[in-house]
């Protein structure tokens, strides 16, 4: 499943009411992994745009690096983080879910590491995000 950003074409940074029209009824589910991340001491970060053609997204961040990545869509939001060799290695021994574990192996390499994304509507999908992203902080 790929779904665009909903910030596809806007120049400029979205509006809390423009996040919560286009988030729906996962913008609690946003607010909820926000919390969490900060209760591990990653703040929220920045808006940043690579270009119009793809759209916004929030970066929340541990000082300088980077975590994940937050893409909104329509009703619900895109996580993406990029994971080193001993994080993807991490993950092939963690209790993540087998369909997860699935896409993670087939998961496209770059030079910083291996992408991984998941799609949230739900806060029961944050589960795996919670676990990646401890996965991350501790490789």
């Amino acid at each position: 499943m790929d779904l665009p950003n909903a910030f596809i074409g806007q120049k400029n940074q979205p509006s809390e009411v423009e996040l919560a029209v286009h988030l729906g009824p996962s913008r609690p589910v946003w607010d909820e992994l926000l919390v969490w991340l900060e209760s591990r001491g990653i703040a929220r970060g920045e808006w940043k745009s690579v270009s119009p053609k793809y759209g916004w997204g929030l970066r929340p961040a541990l000082g300088k690096r980077t975590i994940l990545y937050l893409s909104p869509c329509e009703n619900c939001f895109r996580v993406s983080l990029v994971l080193g060799d001993k994080a993807l290695a991490a993950t092939r021994a963690s209790d993540l879910p087998k369909a997860l574990l699935k896409e993670i192996a087939a998961a496209k390499r770059y030079a910083e590491g291996t992408g991984v994304y998941i799609f949230v509507g739900k806060s029961a999908d944050l589960a795996a995000v919670r676990k990646l992203v401890e996965i991350k902080l501790a490789n």
